[in-house]
């Protein structure tokens, strides 16, 4: 077999393994979400446990594609490709962090119950954040900058769901003063999903730059 083709295999592999792992963190983004809300301490302990495997992965396949460079004679494009593939691995095991970060506000929280009316939101966040994330995989895959663009800039939705749990969580700390750090808590989760949100544009911006050959915040 001819080198060329042994680097594409490598190439397509690793781009391979981005899809592989986003479905993962996709999957622990719903599930720490669901997990705080129905008080389900054993699935928020899980996500927070999977942090450590991707924490691995992603270090790997920045070494996977720095070998490539190092032992290869990369093309620009090729070169372009492997810079957007260590960056969105970089963004993936951040958006975990986050994920992981909810699933400590759960077991810090423990077995009380949270008031429905502050966590009503989060869930479609969660999804919302989720869509966003798999369809910007989707568009590194078939490398469409124009799908790019759409999906960062459906971040919007997501800041107007944050903001609706930040304005719903202050009559409750009035209300209930003794409930403030729970309160604290549940916005800190408010953060991580947005954030999460925010982490998934930065991978749009990788598509386009893989795509156009220039970095352009949409974010």
């Amino acid at each position: 077999m001819l080198l060329r083709e042994l680097f594409n295999q490598d190439l397509q592999s690793l781009q391979d393994e981005l899809l592989r792992v986003g479905g993962e963190v996709e999957d622990n983004l719903t599930k720490s979400v669901t997990a705080l809300i129905e008080r389900n301490l054993t699935q928020s302990q899980q996500v927070i446990t999977a942090d450590t495997w991707i924490n691995e992965w992603t270090l790997q396949m920045t070494t996977d594609s720095l070998v490539l460079i190092a032992t290869q004679q990369p093309t620009a494009g090729d070169l372009r490709l492997l810079t957007a593939v260590m960056n969105i691995a970089n963004e993936l095991e951040r958006i975990h962090d986050y994920v992981k970060g909810i699933g400590k506000i759960s077991l810090t929280i423990g077995r009380d119950p949270i008031p429905a009316g502050i966590t009503r939101h989060l869930p479609s966040m969660a999804a919302q954040t989720r869509s966003m994330l798999r369809r910007a995989l989707i568009a590194f895959i078939q490398q469409d900058a124009a799908a790019a663009r759409q999906i960062a800039a459906e971040d919007d939705v997501v800041d107007a769901l944050f903001n609706q749990t930040r304005q719903a969580i202050m009559p409750h700390i009035i209300a209930h003063p003794t409930q403030f750090d729970e309160l604290d808590r549940i916005g800190w989760a408010n953060h991580n999903l947005e954030r999460a949100a925010d982490r998934v544009g930065n991978i749009c911006e990788w598509v386009v730059y893989l795509v156009d050959g220039r970095f352009v915040e949409l974010v």
